[in-house]
């Protein structure tokens, strides 16, 4: 008996999370469709054997059933750092963080759809210090929102690779500068690879025992801020002394951040999230990388190489055999 492979509607496929696990779903055989907001920006999945991509406005209700409908599964990916301010958080936070969740659970039901796997983030409680912590527990609730559509949680610490915003982001700065204030310089994380947390998902997907489970992705060592800026400036070949600001000082320069045009390098809220260690506990009730067999690779196996530099679209052709 000829089993079909498995086919996927992925949101946020265009990020660098997204692009990791498109390539890795394809690898798996899996048909995969991303809806993008722009196609320019989701042309290098092209390359993919077996994704396609559509322009698409995901906030739009019929069209999301429309993208959903024949799929055996919605993933999605959106996410933001920086969502505005407000109680219980901002209204960037709110539309993407909330309300996509309880619409993609919506569109799966109209469209029956049986699966849906969502990412959120360690430390995603409703009685998180930090907006972003917040607005993620309140999408994992609009997420299992539909008693027909069984909902994956995924819960990962930062997550690093060849196209990340945050060893990337240090090991930048310490080109530029002679020595590294820091914020939350003690704050503790257990940074996970992006190809182990595609893995997860994509396995997620193939197993039953997933379906309506939480999912903690934690990297296999733990480390405090200033360690891993100063892993990134050594393996990038500018390592600075790290200085760690006290917490009145790091509010203050969050803030003056925060007026500045675009996104923050950091913000109040950041600091806010960072007052939680973003490890996996040793006694969590969710699924861990062990239950899932994923063997977990280790930031000083991984960065090194492309810290030290390369072509991010390498990957891609790889999956392409170009």
């Amino acid at each position: 008996m000829t089993v079909n492979p498995p086919r996927v509607l992925l949101i946020g496929g265009t990020g660098f999370i997204g692009k990791h696990l498109a390539a890795r779903l394809s690898d798996d055989g899996v048909g995969v469709l991303v809806a993008a907001r722009h196609y320019e920006a989701a042309r290098a999945l092209t390359m993919l054997p077996g994704v396609d991509v559509e322009v698409a406005d995901i906030h739009d209700d019929a069209v999301l059933r429309r993208l959903a409908a024949g799929r055996d599964a919605v993933i999605n990916l959106v996410g933001v750092l920086h969502g505005g301010h407000g109680r219980p958080y901002g209204s960037g936070f709110r539309r993407l963080h909330v309300d996509l969740p309880r619409r993609i659970a919506a569109a799966c039901a109209a469209a029956g759809v049986p699966r849906y796997l969502h990412m959120s983030a360690l430390g995603a409680s409703g009685a998180s210090p930090s907006m972003y912590g917040r607005s993620k527990a309140d999408g994992e609730a609009a997420a299992r929102a539909e008693d027909t559509v069984a909902a994956t949680i995924f819960r990962p610490s930062v997550v690093f690779g060849e196209g990340d915003h945050f060893l990337t982001m240090f090991a930048r700065l310490q080109r530029h500068l002679p020595v590294v204030p820091l914020a939350g310089s003690t704050a503790r994380f257990q940074p996970v690879w992006v190809g182990d947390v595609a893995a997860a998902f994509s396995m997620a997907l193939m197993r039953h025992d997933t379906r309506g489970a939480v999912v903690e992705l934690g990297g296999p060592n733990v480390y405090t801020l200033a360690e891993l800026v100063r892993l990134a400036g050594r393996y990038s070949g500018h390592e600075r002394r790290v200085i760690g600001l006290p917490d009145g000082v790091a509010r203050l320069q969050a803030r003056l951040f925060e007026l500045l045009p675009g996104d923050p390098l950091i913000s109040r809220d950041n600091l806010d999230s960072m007052r939680v260690d973003n490890v996996v506990a040793p006694d969590t009730r969710a699924l861990t990388a062990a239950a899932l067999g994923l063997k977990l690779s280790s930031i000083e196996a991984i960065a090194p190489h492309y810290l030290a530099g390369g072509d991010r679209l390498d990957s891609y052709r790889t999956h392409a055999g170009r």
